[in-house]
């Protein structure tokens, strides 16, 4: 009889077949699932919670959970990093991800143990990929979350920092591009600060969703597979694990059939990343020139602006911001056509939302951190034709409109005579 003993030797990869298959397969340029840290200690910790309440339940000997315990404590430490080369983005809804995992688990897990564990049997046990991947996927969204929430926090506090900096420095206000009111830097700056906060509270609210978890709805959400009592056990071990209060989906049918939650979290990222697009375009708008252009304000000057023409500087880092927002907004339409592609009880398309999202979280947090540090922490209202361009403010004509009538004040106003004798009188001339 041939021998089933699945242990690797030394100089073998730990993981097996399923995963080989995958490289094959799956061979698109790209993200692999090794290379998101967060995706492969939360599956194992996922595996880890599920060992736990598969050994309570009865599902699972001693000597083998132990195994699987020990593996899954490791991967999740950052160990055999190496071993999880399968893409991130491919097809069959995530199944080579988890079998990726089942697979390095279950073969360290039998040279810890010293007895044969089973990829499928043992350490995928009262389980499918189709609860597992999304709950995994929902913890790491949680964990990379918190960068740009961070960074974006940042970049709030620079502009709070410049509003103090510049309280009553005054300016020209323009709308529709054209002179309006005067206003001060620091109102400018305040409100620039107030818009990224309340995108970066967004954010945070959007991920809030990813507490709820389908653990133990297996294949479809009937829990087909699992013994009773595991879904409640598996969960409440994550809770342990990491530390997070986590709560079972509501609906396990729902959880594992929309996946809207995920596209409020793109949402919410591309929100934030058009409103940092939009701070950093008025930024650059007010820098122009400095001679030709508005002229109000100053940015720092990172780097040359061409190779031809010399002292010329470019607004770098806020054209850096806006491209990467570009970026952002394309990743979280990617996030929107896999959320609606989702059929009958599963979507298969988590794959390419998490990598959609990873992409969204990384430029973000790129755009806020570079924005504030190189960008805004430098900024000084003294540019060559601020003082200039407030003698064309508007602020006196609207007090002699409300003073004489909107009709006068236009009249005067295109006769040039600003005379301000009887603006106590009667308001209409």
């Amino acid at each position: 009889m041939p021998s089933t003993d699945q242990t690797p030797k030394a100089d073998q990869p730990l993981y097996g077949q399923q995963t080989i298959l995958a490289l094959a397969n799956f061979t698109a340029p790209g993200r692999t699932f090794g290379d998101v840290p967060a995706f492969v200690r939360n599956y194992a910790l996922v595996k880890l919670a599920a060992a736990q309440a598969n050994h309570s339940l009865g599902v699972l000997g001693s000597a083998q959970r132990d195994g699987i315990v020990a593996a899954c404590e490791e991967v999740a430490a950052g160990h055999h990093a190496d071993q999880f080369p399968s893409a991130l983005l491919l097809g069959g809804g995530g199944t080579t991800t988890n079998m990726n995992v089942n697979e390095v688990i279950a073969a360290r897990a039998s040279q810890l143990a010293g007895a044969e564990v089973h990829p499928n049997d043992h350490v995928n046990a009262s389980q499918s990929t189709n609860d597992t991947y999304p709950t995994a996927m929902a913890l790491t969204v949680l964990d990379l979350v918190e960068h740009p929430v961070q960074a974006l926090d940042e970049l709030a506090r620079a502009l709070d920092d410049k509003a103090a900096e510049f309280d009553v420095t005054p300016h020209l206000g323009r709308t529709c591009l054209r002179d309006a009111v005067t206003l001060t830097a620091g109102q400018s700056h305040r409100a620039q600060s107030a818009a990224i906060r309340r995108t970066c509270e967004d954010l945070r609210s959007a991920t809030a969703a990813m507490s709820s978890v389908p653990l133990g709805a297996t294949a479809i959400g009937t829990g087909v597979g699992a013994p009773d009592g595991y879904r409640e056990l598996a969960i409440g071990e994550l809770v342990s694990l990491t530390g997070r209060q986590l709560e079972p989906a509501v609906d396990p049918f729902d959880a594992l059939a929309h996946l809207d939650p995920y596209a409020a979290v793109a949402a919410a990222g591309a929100r934030a990343g058009l409103t940092m697009a939009k701070v950093a375009a008025d930024i650059r708008l007010l820098s122009s020139g400095p001679a030709g252009g508005l002229g109000d304000l100053n940015i720092p000057a990172v780097q040359a602006g061409s190779s031809i023409m010399p002292a010329k500087v470019n607004p770098a880092i806020p054209e850096y911001v806006m491209q990467l927002s570009y970026r952002i907004r394309g990743a979280a339409h990617t996030v929107e056509f896999a959320v609606a592609a989702g059929e009958l009880e599963l979507n298969v398309m988590e794959p390419v939302i998490i990598d959609a999202l990873i992409t969204i979280f990384d430029d973000l947090a790129a755009a806020a951190t570079t924005f504030a540090r190189r960008c805004v922490s430098g900024i000084s209202w003294d540019g060559q034709r601020r003082e200039e361009n407030l003698s064309a403010a508007l602020d006196s004509w609207v007090t002699l409109a409300a003073a004489r009538g909107y009709d006068a004040a236009t009249l005067r106003y295109r006769n040039n005579d600003l005379s301000t004798s009887g603006l106590n009188g009667d308001r209409h001339v």
